[in-house]
């Protein structure tokens, strides 16, 4: 991508939470500068800032931000301010695990330095925000550098919504692997599924592949099957919202149809995983609540007019679960994990 171009990141006096609208590639490129709580709260709910990673990166930034605004010197009012206001943060969406990650990582920091004033918390917050944002960027690269073992240059990648740069600070964990190899010579050419209702696919996957020099053909989202058919996908690459302790996972809705169009047709499946998007405390999908969107991003949105009649029902659910036996491999930051995932991610992580 144009290194001009950035997901999200601390402004330089720190004062606010600087974003790409993502709601708006790949036509324009507008950056929000954000500052109160209701502001990112909406960034993150209207996807204006989304994947999970960049949600967490978001998260810590917008927790430093709100931190400076609290008035209160003493410890206890400062941390049962910046609790309220992590709460509502946490609300906007309740599928991403990075989002309550980054909120209670912040917390638990006021928590280990108990009886400091504001002024002495308000540094050590930001050293904390901003190590959430390196360790990320560090784990994209550690992420994509395992996710290369697994393809070779001239590969046929399928991928879905969008987990990429734009998805998190740099590389991404679904992409991180195509953008990495390009920059080492490979050549890969990668299928991209639009990802409806809201396009990741189109609007964003397609944007950085076509920015970064990689072959990239779009396709809907129902033309995964044909191309697996001919041949021409050797890869499966996902990224992920939340993974269950028995590798359950929950990523944009379509993932789970694309895993099983790839096990029909003997397609290896792989899901790119921060160690922050494992929930340990989540036995499995089941437990993995799914956040269930307006309708009208199904009949009006991106739509000259509306595509079906006001009064017709809509179901859109914006994840859905995949099933761990249907995922070839977890790809992390610390290895590379198979089924069972109930011990390989245990043996990584625990």
């Amino acid at each position: 991508m144009n290194d001009k171009i950035f997901t999200v990141r601390l402004s330089d006096d720190g004062k606010a939470v600087e974003l790409i609208d993502q709601t708006l590639l790949p036509n324009t490129i507008k950056y929000l500068s954000l500052t109160k709580a209701e502001d990112i709260w909406e960034a993150i709910f209207e996807l204006r800032v989304r994947g999970a990673p960049a949600i967490g990166v978001a998260a810590g930034f917008g927790m430093y931000v709100l931190a400076q605004q609290i008035p209160h010197e003493s410890y206890d009012d400062f941390l049962s301010d910046l609790t309220r206001a992590g709460k509502y943060l946490d609300s906007s969406r309740p599928t991403a695990v990075n989002l309550s990650y980054a909120v209670n990582r912040m917390l638990d920091t006021v928590r280990a330095h108990e009886g400091m004033s504001r002024t002495q918390l308000l540094p050590i917050l930001k050293a904390e925000c901003m190590a959430i944002y390196d360790e990320d960027r560090d784990m994209c690269r550690r992420i994509s550098e395992n996710g290369l073992t697994l393809v070779k240059s001239g590969d046929g990648i399928l991928t879905h919504c969008n987990a990429g740069a734009l998805a998190a600070t740099e590389y991404g964990t679904g992409l991180g692997t195509l953008l990495l190899g390009k920059e080492r010579g490979y050549e890969f050419h990668a299928y991209t599924d639009e990802t409806r209702p809201l396009l990741q696919g189109a609007r964003l996957t397609s944007f950085e592949l076509n920015h970064a020099g990689i072959d990239v053909t779009l396709i809907c989202d129902n033309a995964a099957s044909l191309l697996m058919k001919q041949g021409k996908i050797n890869a499966c690459f996902v990224g992920c919202d939340r993974v269950a302790a028995n590798g359950d996972t929950a990523n944009k809705i379509g993932t789970r149809s694309v895993a099983i169009n790839a096990k029909y047709h003997g397609i290896p499946f792989y899901v790119f995983c921060p160690s922050s998007t494992i929930d340990f405390n989540c036995k499995s999908g089941d437990e993995i609540v799914i956040e269930e969107r307006s309708g009208e991003e199904i009949k009006t949105k991106f739509f000259e007019k509306p595509v079906a009649e006001a009064e017709v029902k809509c179901f859109n659910p914006a994840f859905d679960v995949t099933d761990a036996e249907l995922i070839t491999a977890i790809i992390t930051e610390r290895g590379i994990a198979r089924y069972p995932y109930t011990e390989s991610l245990a043996k990584l992580f625990l």
